[in-house]
């Protein structure tokens, strides 16, 4: 990790424990004990086994798709690429870092960068997508009850679906229409034209030329692999299932057994919806509210709520920032990848 991202962990973790300490200012500290000493450790460990089971079926489909075209990428290496994209995700706003986070550690394997790139871009479009098809699935469930208990997360909602939508159709033109990535490529790289000489700076946009017709060889590729990506659309759908149902095994390890799966798995795919349009990294003060105001009408208890609200940050948020900088100090195995030879 480099200065800047260390300090911007650090920056996070302590803006978490404020967060923290200000939710916890009204609630008596033996009531905080006895919610903490009447917690069902089994569907604890179940909403903590979800976390975990949503990061390896990402790996797999990371191994899936390189070992479609590299021979030799380990599973370790694979397990490597969603932590440290959850490191990345969690210290930069928009979690605009997890993409680069999970080229440099495909690209330090020894993966053609290009290649490496359309497989996160076919991986990530398919992300969207199923979060999409979820998300719209969710407002048929839980909208009327978002709409009813905070008139303005509704509106949130709309323009979050949208934009998903947008990523989608923009990550599919760069995929399948070359021309137009070169030119935009080609525009964004411009002003190094101020500071390398010419012939420097036509090598680097030969270079990037090239790259960006390995990007689309291995997009249509890919693309013309049906099963292929049905078994990457199943698996993901199947590890966001697993994501949603954190909140609803938290409720249960603390008492709230007559919860609604349904809903419950709906509201916490409107928060996830909601925490993505927030410029601040982890979505750290919309997050803890937006669980808070939709969760307030199921657990009843402002401690036991508090109590949840931490438990899910700690799961969904933290966790995966802590194993994503252990995952970037492991050592990688290197494949032997002839795009990136050549």
């Amino acid at each position: 990790m480099t200065r800047k991202n260390k300090l911007a962990f650090t920056a996070m973790v302590i803006i978490g424990v404020l967060i923290l300490g200000y939710s916890l200012k009204d609630i008596k500290l033996s009531i905080l004990i006895r919610d903490l000493a009447h917690i069902n450790l089994v569907y604890l460990f179940v909403a903590f086994l979800c976390i975990c089971i949503y990061l390896l079926i990402e790996a797999c489909i990371t191994k899936i798709l390189v070992s479609s075209s590299v021979k030799g990428f380990t599973f370790k290496d694979a397990l490597r690429v969603p932590l440290v994209e959850q490191l990345f995700n969690g210290i930069t706003p928009f979690s605009s870092g997890g993409q680069p986070g999970q080229l440099f550690v495909m690209v330090q394997s020894g993966i053609d960068g290009g290649k490496a790139s359309s497989i996160l871009l076919i991986k990530f479009v398919v992300y969207q997508l199923m979060i999409v098809i979820n998300f719209f699935i969710s407002l048929l469930i839980g909208f009327n009850f978002v709409a009813k208990k905070l008139h303005y997360l509704a509106l949130f909602l709309i323009f979050g679906f949208l934009i998903h939508l947008f990523v989608i159709i923009g990550l599919l033109m760069v995929m399948y229409i070359p021309k137009l990535t070169k030119r935009l490529v080609n525009i964004l790289i411009y002003p190094i034209k101020w500071f390398k000489s010419p012939v420097k700076f036509d090598e680097l946009a030969t270079v990037l030329d090239k790259k960006i017709d390995i990007l689309y060889a291995e997009s249509i590729r890919l693309g013309r692999s049906p099963k292929l990506i049905l078994k990457i659309s199943g698996l993901t759908f199947i590890q966001l299932l697993f994501y949603y149902l954190i909140p609803y095994f938290i409720m249960i390890s603390l008492g709230y057994t007559s919860a609604n799966v349904m809903l419950v798995v709906s509201l916490h795919v409107i928060i996830v919806m909601i925490i993505s349009l927030f410029p601040i990294p982890g979505g750290s003060g919309g997050a803890e509210f937006s669980f808070e105001a939709l969760f307030s009408n199921y657990i009843t208890s402002h401690s036991k709520l508090v109590v949840a609200m931490v438990i899910w940050r700690l799961i969904t948020y933290y966790f995966g920032m802590i194993m994503g900088a252990i995952a970037l100090i492991v050592k990688p195995d290197k494949v032997k990848d002839p795009a990136r030879k050549n």
